[in-house]
């Protein structure tokens, strides 16, 4: 049953609701790539062109999506790239706790490596067995499902792996870091000592 998938404060809407902040990007794909850089094992910054990365293996996964504007939707079917595909082909730092992902425009949201390696984390092309619609993220975003979707920012360019946590766009304007929506973890008013940045 529906209702209990969802999280406190939560509501299943008619239709599916489209939220981003700022127009939506023109996709040039001769122009496109996807980096990894920051602590990187070697050291030095790994690139995708967009044949490139449309071409690693893709996973499915079958999510709720809760907005922290509290409406949920139940059951997308999401298709793309795990962030344990990307990772072997770029290692981390064995000492990277947490990553940036950065979008167009510069946007951003930090997760924890916990939360960017859980199962259902997936750099998504697909929603439903159709490529993304531009507003919903075409070519790429990621889907972290088991929090707030400010998380699963679209349009992404690149993962920066850090040592040591940084706040990302909503969360230097006041919204929470960890973002659990089972916690209703909205606000960074409500962060207990240990989940901000030092």
């Amino acid at each position: 049953m529906e209702e209990s998938r969802l999280p406190p404060g939560q509501y299943v809407p008619r239709g599916r609701p489209v939220i981003h902040y700022g127009r939506v990007p023109a996709f040039k794909p001769d122009r496109w790539d996807f980096r990894v850089f920051g602590a990187t094992e070697s050291g030095e910054e790994h690139r995708f062109d967009w044949g490139e990365f449309e071409r690693l293996p893709r996973d499915t996964c079958i999510a709720d999506f809760h907005c922290v504007t509290k409406f949920s939707l139940m059951a997308n079917e999401w298709r793309g790239v795990t962030p344990a595909t990307i990772m072997a082909a770029a290692p981390p730092d064995p000492g990277v706790r947490h990553v940036m992902i950065w979008a167009e425009y510069g946007y951003s949201a930090n997760l924890r490596m916990t939360d960017f390696t859980a199962p259902g984390t997936l750099f998504a092309m697909e929603l439903d067995e159709k490529p993304l619609s531009p507003d919903r993220g075409f070519p790429l975003r990621i889907v972290v499902p088991h929090l707030y979707a400010w998380k699963s920012v679209k349009w992404v360019r690149g993962i920066e792996y850090l040592l040591e946590d940084r706040r990302g766009f909503w969360e230097e304007r006041g919204y929470h870091n960890v973002a659990d929506p089972w916690r209703e973890q909205r606000y960074s008013y409500q962060e207990e000592p240990g989940e901000g940045p030092p």
